[in-house]
């Protein structure tokens, strides 16, 4: 009887996975910068959106359609990624991301005006998580608003509760990404008395001596940096020129086990990052993926990178998708509409990818999620987390998100 059991069960499998290879496929637009500014992390999330739609394809789909992600490169550029968006269009798909803050911007309306879905995780427009008028952007994970908030709060809780007095460094590429996070770092300063001073330095990157000359002058207790890949491995060389300790030193999301083998593992001892997902493969997620995909020889990439931190984003992005398309199944059938998959992803309720990501909570009004985040430290060997996942100042980073949401409201309203 048992072994009749097993066969009636994989026979059922069989014919589930049958059924998604049968059925029309859901797509997924991944219009991405393979190939210039963002090349450091579209690999690794390229492959990790792959593995994951191979996963669950592997147990049927959803509802017996397969997932298939089109992934197509724009270089960056916003006519590309215009062109790009016109083209996965035409071919059916309804949801689409770019993982750039310059081609997302120039997508975005035509996004709005086409009734489609723009995921827009952790680039382009903060003020986005504004579902009352990005009514089709979900910008699922934290803004660099929120980030920042929660990196002062981090930085509260080490200094007994109080900011007064404290002088934080504020470190930035000087260009749009660097520059996102300075209006609510000012407005915090403000509300709690710290003392902030501004350190840009130009793209690309290369040459921060002139604002490590002056932060050595300022003598902050605390450095929040917004740079990405090999800046963080020049700052790492400033701040040992200049006699500063790296344990100050707080990095955005965008630092990754590449740079950290750049600075030398021992020597990043102390260094931090906020970050939305936990790193490393030991996650149930990610132990699954290995085991059903990279021990059959059947990943989308190299295996190395299943250690970096950016594949993990990855799978946070597009699992959210995903389970956001599985509720509009659940709620509404075939065949979807973005208009479904909308109504799918106001719906996610404290969503984690089975531990491996903030928890995820999306509304109508709210299409950041919550915007959850934690510190973790880099102890010579890995990362440890330094705080639970947390989302502070939401009234202040609200109210700021209101302002530009209602100006964007009043600038389209005009055209």
């Amino acid at each position: 009887m048992k072994f009749l059991c097993i066969a009636a069960s994989v026979a059922l499998s069989a014919v589930s996975v049958l059924s998604a290879k049968a059925a029309d496929p859901i797509r997924f637009g991944l219009c991405y910068d393979l190939t210039k500014v963002y090349s450091f992390v579209t690999p690794q999330v390229a492959q990790a959106a792959k593995d994951y739609a191979d996963l669950v394809n592997s147990k049927g789909g959803l509802d017996g359609h397969p997932i298939e992600m089109v992934v197509q490169d724009h270089g960056n550029e916003p006519q590309r990624g215009i062109e790009c968006y016109e083209k996965l269009k035409r071919e059916g798909v309804m949801v689409f991301d770019t993982l750039s803050t310059p081609v997302s911007r120039a997508v975005l309306p035509r996004i709005m005006k086409d009734s489609n879905i723009l995921l827009q995780s952790l680039v382009g427009r903060g003020d986005a998580v504004d579902g009352d008028v990005f009514k089709w952007v979900f910008p699922i994970g934290p803004t660099y608003w929120g980030q920042a908030a929660n990196d002062i709060e981090y930085i509260k809780q080490k200094s007994g509760g109080t900011l007064k007095g404290v002088k934080i460094a504020f470190l930035y590429v000087d260009y749009p990404f660097g520059q996102e996070p300075i209006g609510i770092i000012k407005t915090l300063a403000a509300k709690e008395g710290f003392d902030l001073q501004l350190f840009p330095y130009p793209l690309p990157g290369n040459d921060q001596a002139s604002a490590w000359t002056q932060m050595r002058r300022f003598a902050p207790d605390w450095i929040i940096s917004w740079s990405l890949s090999n800046m963080h491995v020049i700052a790492s060389r400033e701040m040992k020129r200049n006699g500063i300790a790296l344990d100050k030193y707080i990095a955005v999301n965008w630092m990754n086990e590449v740079d950290i083998n750049n600075i030398g593992a021992a020597a990043a001892k102390g260094m931090k990052r906020g970050t939305n997902v936990a790193g490393g493969s030991n996650h149930p997620l990610m132990q699954e993926i290995i085991k059903q995909l990279y021990d059959k020889g059947k990943g989308n990439g190299d295996r190395k990178n299943l250690d970096d931190v950016y594949y993990n984003t990855g799978l946070a992005i597009w699992s959210i998708a995903i389970e956001g398309a599985r509720l509009a199944l659940k709620k509404d059938g075939w065949p979807l509409t973005s208009e479904k998959i909308k109504n799918g992803l106001e719906s996610i309720n404290g969503y984690d990818a089975n531990g491996m990501i903030a928890p995820v909570t999306v509304s109508a009004k709210d299409h950041g999620g919550g915007g959850k985040t934690r510190i973790e430290m880099w102890d010579g060997s890995k990362w440890v987390p330094q705080t639970d996942w947390i989302a502070a100042y939401t009234d202040e980073v609200w109210n700021v998100v209101k302002i530009q949401s209602a100006d964007y409201a009043k600038s389209d309203a005009a055209k």
